[in-house]
Parts: structure tokens; C-alpha cells; sequence
């Protein structure tokens, strides 16, 4: 309330949250889920000060003041009048047991930094496109976590139930702390939902927050999916992929906003790195060595603590969209910012005509479980879910899908390739589906090292570009495996992997009554057999490879730039330097020429084929 109310500011004291929010030109906050039937409230009501005060300050009804008021005029006691109106568990008996009780959960929708920018300085109608996919998605995530995700959990978790209704208090915000364009939204779920006990009668309980937070990811691609998608189709826009750090996942930005505007609007950014960087050496020189993903997480963390600015005077935002556009006017130039709209559009029409809306289940399959299995080793759904939104949004590059085709993917994937590692115990409940993890034999390449550029040292391969390497060694194996439209199926070769022999048997077997195969809303289906199987091969060779590999690896000699290998070649160059001047010096006498020894061709192969570079290593897989 005093923050998030307040677009992160410092409200006034003594002064109304409602006149607050008027005078900073704020909009004040909105109902959201399913469950605000069971307490009268209506979706998309504005959510009043009291309101808060009650619900997720006491968990207490948003209209307790009433109802206490028409029970004291019954006669009931006032302890008895104001228990009537808590929800679940009072947070005075949880506090007793010298616990803090949890009341909400806080959900923070934002899209990538190219939308915040397009939304910024792009005209009204494409503002308007922008807020309305970014509601939209919002709610489509709320549904998902309510149908799939949200359960109760009472008896210390032995007793659980699905609860298809939540409660949730969305909270606009326009800027960051800097005052810069930051479009996103604070959705406040309540840790309150409604069940039917064993008489069926509606009673409040907890949220099983733990499983909230573990599907947050999902329930991240499931947004972000759905907001770029509807705004390239609504825009004619397209997405690129654009490294933001060196080894990790790309972000899939809108194509033909410049790097420039985007490092205009994300002001903290270059803040956070400059303090991450003093803590890496830190760390460095604490430990011995340089931080592991998990500890460059949490360096990450500590960075963005640190530079974190003072919540900021709110302020309405037509004067900000004037401050924002008169900032990059005078940064970047008229021509820059007013074509914004149209480079844009102009970029989204060349990658839809060279990206078709086709999806080829079987290569996304094995795209999906190999990138999960390389980078997390054991996975359950939840992750493998993930993954497919990923997977749908760089691959389509913003273009419209059937609906279900996310599931459809995870599910195949699952299927085909995973592998239940979880050993349900003897005489406990058996697993949920969620908490059954799975493995996937996939064949993890060698680690790489990869040179540095701007004068900073090799570094290793991440476990992130290991994975698109495995994914598309067996991607090419599949498509160099598959036969030519009017080629029999029998003819394709029998030295294809294990891996990719199956998701070939199980392309065929399931291509032609695969629901989301090829299919496309809208899209003209009156192709035949070969035309389909012709256009996905082409779409799917023309549209993964080049933007993982090229310019993430090196030429096969990187390997021996590494810090590992520096000091040896510099022992085998002191010792080499040190018998050569002892053979000047005539110390050591020139051995005779003895004849050469039989060459081992096989032992010779084998060396060669060792000191190759492994995948990745050279100029990128080729198809």
C-alpha cells in the first residue's frame, strides 16, 4: 500500500490512496481471477484502500465492516463478529506460533524491452495494440495457473484440493525508478481460496504457494508468447533474437527496434553490470575461481540490490510519453524515432515471407527434450512446458499458432524422450504429475572454449549453447535421415542414431494425424503430402540454425587460448627455448638421423579425430 498502490512511490501522508492516485495521475488498481465471486467483488472493479486494508493486510472479507456491523446489531459477541469475517486460519494464531504469515504473492507481468520502447514512442494506436495484448496475456497466464496449477493444502499438506479460482489485485505501473519507459503490472494473488469440506460447504484455506512458485517460469513464456504473438499479428511485426548475455538464451525482441533504443530505455542495466563486475573479482579472489551459473545468479541478485535506486514522485503518463519522446528526440534524432513504427513493419514483412507459420512436431520434439535434458539434466513437465513456449516463440518469430500446440509439444517430447527417474515410495501417496521428474538420453558434446572479444579472456561454452548443439546434432541426423517426398519410407538409411531414428518413426507414424502438425488458422491447407513436408523442412533449416551458432563459436585453434592451456604452451616453450640454446652452445650433441618408425594409420586417425573440434567448435553445424 505504500509502494505498490502508488506506482512505487511514497504516497503523502495523511492523504487517501484514491486522491493520491488522482493527483499523480495513476490508475488505480483492478480485480482479477475467478474467486472474486465468493466474496462479492466484481472483475475489473477498482480496488478502494479499505478494500486492501482487509483482504491482504488482516485476510479478512474485502467487506467486513459491514458484515460485522449487521452481526453486533444480531447480538453476537465482538470476538465472534469479527472471526466470522476471516478467511481461513487468523493471522493472530499463526503469528502465535512465532510464524510470519504469508498473504500474498506477488506476480509482475512486463514484456521485453523492445515492446516497452515501441509502446513508448510508437503513435496511439499502436499503444493501444500494446496495452491490450499485455492485458490479454495477463489474463490468459491468471487462467492457466488457475486450471492447471493452483491447489489447497491443509493438514500440513496431506490434504489437497484443485481451486480453479484465485484472487488477484493488478496494479498498473508506466516507468522504472529512473523514470523511464517500463510498462508492467503487479498482480497480487491472494493466499486465500475457496474449497468444499467434506459436508460441501464452502471453506477458506492456503494457497500451496510452493507450487505456485514453482511453475513461474511456464507461467513467464505462457505471457510472453501470448503478448508478442498478438502484437506482431495485430502489427504485422516479427521477432529477432538478440544475446544479451554471452552464452545464455537470446531474447526475442520485436525486429527493427535498434540496440541503441533499447539500451536508452534500460538505464539500470550498464549500473548492474559495472557493480557485477567488482563482485565477480571479488568472489574470484575469495574462492580461487570464477563464479559458477548458480553464484552469477546470485551476484546478479546482489548487483541489481545494490544499485537500486529511491522510489521516485509518480507522475501521469501523458507527461511522461512527452518526456520520453523529447528525451530520444534529442539522443537519437526525428528521423530515428518517428520511423520506429514503420522499420519495424518493413523488417516483420521480410521474415514472414521468409519464415513460413509451419511447425514440425517431431524436429520440435527432439528441439524441446534436448535442450531441458543438456541444461538441467533432470526435468519435470513444468520445465519440458517451458521450453515448447520458447521454442514456439523463436521459432514462428511472432506468428500466429493452433491453439494447444504448446502442450502438444511438451506432451510429445515427454513421450518420446523422457524417461521417469522419479521411484514412487512404498507406503507414501503417490507422486503428483507435476513432481514426477524424467531424464532423456541426449548425447552432451564435449565443453568448448570460446575467445574473448573486447579484450576479456576466453571463457567456456554454457551449458545453454551445449544444449542447441545437441538439439541440432540430432535435428540435421533427422532431416538427413528422412526421405525425399516420393521416396519410400524403407529406403531412408539404417545408420541413423537411436535418438533420431525414433523421432523419425515417430514423425511418420504421427504426421498425418498429428492435430497440430502443420496446421495454421486461416492458412490455406489444400497442399499436398510432399508440398507440406517440402515447406517444413525448408522452414525449419532456414530457421533455427544460423541465429544460435553463428558468432557464438570459434575456430578450432580458440581451445588453445584458454586459461588452462596458456601456462603449459608457456612450460613447453621455456623447456623448447632452453634445449635449443643448448644445442647452439654445442652442450648436447646432434643425435644421428634414425629411420623412421612405421606409421599407425588407425592410432593416426584417431589422434586427428581427437584434436578435432567437437560441435560447435567450428563455424556452426551445417544441414
Amino acid at each position: 500500500m505504500r509502494g505498490v498502490a502508488f506506482g512505487d512511490g511514497r504516497r503523502p501522508v495523511g492523504q487517501s490512496l484514491k486522491d493520491a492516485q488522482e493527483m499523480a495521475g495513476l490508475p488505480p488498481g483492478r480485480w482479477l481471477g475467478r474467486g472474486l465471486a465468493a466474496l462479492g467483488l466484481t472483475e475489473g472493479a477498482e480496488v478502494s484502500e479499505r478494500q486492501m486494508e482487509l483482504l491482504f493486510g488482516q485476510c479478512r472479507h474485502p467487506d467486513a465492516d459491514r458484515i460485522e456491523r449487521g452481526l453486533l446489531d444480531d447480538g453476537a459477541d465482538p470476538a465472534t463478529a469479527r472471526l466470522a469475517t476471516v478467511l481461513g486460519q487468523p493471522i493472530e494464531e499463526i503469528e502465535q506460533r512465532g510464524q510470519t504469515p504469508l498473504l500474498a504473492l506477488d506476480f509482475t507481468f512486463r514484456p521485453q524491452a523492445s515492446l516497452i520502447v515501441l509502446w513508448a514512442l510508437g503513435d496511439a494506436r499502436t499503444r493501444r495494440i500494446i496495452e491490450r495484448a499485455h492485458e490479454r496475456a495477463i489474463a490468459k497466464t491468471l487462467r492457466w495457473l488457475e486450471d492447471e496449477v493452483a491447489e489447497t493444502r491443509w493438514s500440513s499438506g496431506r490434504g489437497r484440493a484443485k481451486t480453479p479460482a484465485l484472487v488477484v489485485a493488478a496494479f498498473r505501473h508506466f516507468d522504472n525508478r529512473d523514470g523511464f519507459p517500463l510498462l508492467h503490472d503487479h498482480c497480487l494473488i491472494l493466499n486465500r481460496v475457496q474449497r468444499r469440506d467434506d459436508d460441501g460447504e464452502p471453506v477458506w484455506g492456503a494457497l500451496d504457494t510452493y507450487r505456485l512458485y514453482r511453475n513461474v517460469v511456464a507461467a513467464g513464456t505462457l505471457y510472453t508468447l501470448a503478448m508478442t504473438t498478438e502484437v506482431c499479428e495485430e502489427l504485422g511485426m516479427a521477432t529477432v533474437p538478440r544475446e544479451v548475455t554471452p552464452g545464455l538464451r537470446p531474447v526475442m525482441e520485436i525486429a527493427g527496434v535498434d540496440s541503441e533504443l533499447i539500451d536508452w530505455s534500460s538505464t539500470r542495466r550498464q549500473r548492474i553490470e559495472d557493480v557485477l563486475e567488482g563482485l565477480t573479482y571479488k568472489f574470484a579472489q575469495e574462492h580461487g575461481r570464477l563464479p559458477g551459473e548458480k553464484a552469477r545468479h546470485g551476484l546478479g541478485w546482489q548487483a541489481a540490490q545494490d544499485t537500486r535506486p529511491e522510489k521516485k514522485t509518480p507522475r501521469p503518463l501523458k507527461q511522461l510519453l512527452a518526456w520520453w519522446r523529447a528525451s530520444a528526440l534529442l539522443r537519437f534524432g526525428k528521423q530515428m524515432v518517428d520511423g520506429l513504427v514503420q522499420r519495424c513493419r518493413a523488417a516483420g514483412a521480410l521474415i514472414r515471407a521468409w519464415v513460413d507459420p509451419h511447425v514440425d512436431a517431431a524436429l520440435a520434439a527432439v528441439d524441446v527434450a534436448a535442450v531441458v535434458s543438456t541444461v538441467r539434466g533432470k526435468f519435470a513437465r513444468r520445465h519440458v512446458l517451458a521450453e515448447a513456449r520458447r521454442h514456439l516463440l523463436e521459432t514462428l518469430r511472432g506468428q500466429e499458432f493452433t491453439r494447444g500446440l504448446d502442450d502438444y509439444i511438451a506432451n510429445r517430447a515427454l513421450s518420446d524422450y523422457g524417461r521417469q527417474s522419479t521411484v514412487p515410495k512404498a507406503g507414501r501417496r503417490a507422486p503428483a504429475a507435476d513432481q514426477l521428474f524424467h531424464t532423456a538420453d541426449f548425447a552432451e558434446p564435449d565443453r568448448w572454449w570460446i575467445a574473448g572479444t573486447d579484450g576479456k579472456p576466453p571463457r567456456e561454452s554454457s551449458r545453454y549453447e551445449r544444449a542447441r548443439v545437441a538439439s541440432l546434432a540430432v535435428q540435421n541426423a533427422i532431416r538427413a535421415a528422412r526421405p525425399t517426398p516420393a521416396a519410400a519410407r524403407d529406403d531412408a538409411p539404417a545408420t541413423t542414431t537411436s535418438a533420431a531414428a525414433h523421432a523419425e518413426d515417430q514423425h511418420h507414424d504421427q504426421a498425418s494425424d498429428a492435430p497440430h502438425a502443420v496446421d495454421h488458422p486461416g492458412r490455406d491447407a489444400a497442399l499436398t503430402p510432399a508440398q507440406r513436408a517440402a515447406a517444413i523442412q525448408a522452414h525449419q533449416e532456414a530457421a533455427m540454425p544460423e541465429e544460435y551458432l553463428e558468432g557464438r563459436t570459434t575456430d578450432p585453434a580458440t581451445w588453445m587460448r584458454t586459461p588452462k592451456n596458456l601456462e603449459r604452451f608457456a612450460a613447453y616453450t621455456r623447456a623448447a627455448n632452453a634445449r635449443r640454446r643448448a644445442y647452439e652452445e654445442g652442450e648436447i650433441p646432434t643425435p644421428a638421423a634414425e629411420p623412421a618408425a612405421p606409421v599407425d594409420r588407425r592410432r593416426q586417425e584417431h589422434e586427428q579425430q581427437r584434436q578435432q573440434p567437437g560441435p560447435g567448435q567450428g563455424q556452426g553445424l551445417q544441414p
